[in-house]
């Protein structure tokens, strides 16, 4: 997107490189006329790999490296000696990225942890020495092996926010507003359309030590599993996220409505994606009182929890946050 640093999704060129050839010498010295073969193996080419990295967060470093290629492997030589390896070439990407060939779009692996390391491109293997093939019945094979060609092909590679809990609602709905309040996060907040143009993260800070991730994620809008708006292109961030947070506002004109074309968006992308679990927050709550709420009560979805919020006030913020810890911690002793 213009003017951002964001950049989620790139495609590039990897080439890795090839292997060396196997030699094919033969001993010789002052006093060994015929010392027999000696001849190395070749080196491997170089491998391009994959390396996770959190202090990233975006793929822009990639944005303008579209050609990438690793070293080839050296040549054997005599004495038995290996030609040396070609150097790998180490990407740092930020977690979360998903790689992919960009042929058949073939999802080849992810990378999510700190420090993780996983090949994108194979280098050729060397080729073996003379020295390897010789045998009782072959004295002096006068013949080596040729190194491997390395491999070669254009890659997608898209980040998939990693974060605990992710903002869903319509442009306006009070996300940015509601991830300044429970972090240190500072999005860019303004009463238009699409003022959150790329997702942002923020740490919620809640009892002691105890914190959570929580993503505010560009506003979908109906038909965004179909291209429209802006929705498309990060509902696949929504895929990372441990649970969803719903947001929708106290003046819209049908909340029970709103929040069931947010879901249906996310259905018709995913259907996984239901299988989070998922909390509503009927946001600007500052604009009701008590008897606005209980006839709004009336009418939300029954089978999922409910709070009213107010970004401005505070109201419920305490509340969400136990919900959401809840939520979240639950989760993790399922997976225990």
């Amino acid at each position: 997107m213009a003017g951002s640093n964001f950049v989620d999704y790139v495609k590039i060129f990897c080439a890795s490189g090839n292997g060396g050839n196997g030699s094919m010498h033969l001993h010789r010295e002052k006093y060994i006329a015929k010392g027999g073969p000696d001849g190395g193996d070749g080196g491997r080419g170089g491998h391009i790999i994959l390396r996770g990295n959190s202090q990233y967060w975006t793929l822009i470093h990639l944005r303008y490296r579209k050609h990438i290629k690793a070293e080839h492997g050296e040549a054997g030589s005599g004495a038995l000696c290996k030609g040396a390896n070609g150097a790998d070439i180490y990407l740092d990407v930020p977690l979360g990225t998903v790689a992919r060939d960009a042929d058949t779009g073939e999802m080849l692996f992810e990378i999510t942890e700190d420090g993780e390391e996983k090949i994108l491109v194979k280098g050729g293997r060397g080729g073996l020495g003379n020295a390897y093939f010789k045998s009782a019945t072959n004295q002096t094979p006068r013949y080596a092996q040729p190194g491997e060609p390395g491999s070669e092909g254009w890659f997608i590679l898209e980040l998939k926010v990693l974060a605990d809990v992710g903002l869903v609602g319509f442009p306006n709905a009070g996300k940015s507003t509601l991830l300044s309040v429970v972090s240190a996060a500072r999005p860019k907040i303004a009463d238009y359309a699409f003022t959150t143009l790329e997702p942002n993260l923020g740490i919620v800070s809640y009892y002691e030590d105890k914190s959570f991730v929580m993503a505010d994620i560009p506003g979908i809008i109906e038909g965004a599993h179909e291209g429209r708006g802006l929705g498309l292109r990060f509902l696949r961030h929504i895929e990372r996220n441990s649970m969803l947070l719903f947001l929708v506002p106290a003046d819209s004109k049908d909340i029970n409505g709103e929040y069931k074309i947010l879901l249906n968006e996310l259905k018709q992308y995913n259907p996984e994606l239901l299988d989070k679990d998922r909390v509503l927050a009927v946001s600007k709550s500052d604009m009701l009182d008590d008897e606005l709420k209980s006839e709004i009560r009336r009418h939300l979805p029954r089978k999922i929890r409910t709070v009213f919020i107010s970004s401005v006030t505070g109201e419920g913020i305490k509340e969400l946050k136990d919900i959401l810890w809840d939520s979240l911690n639950r989760k993790d002793l399922q997976n225990d």
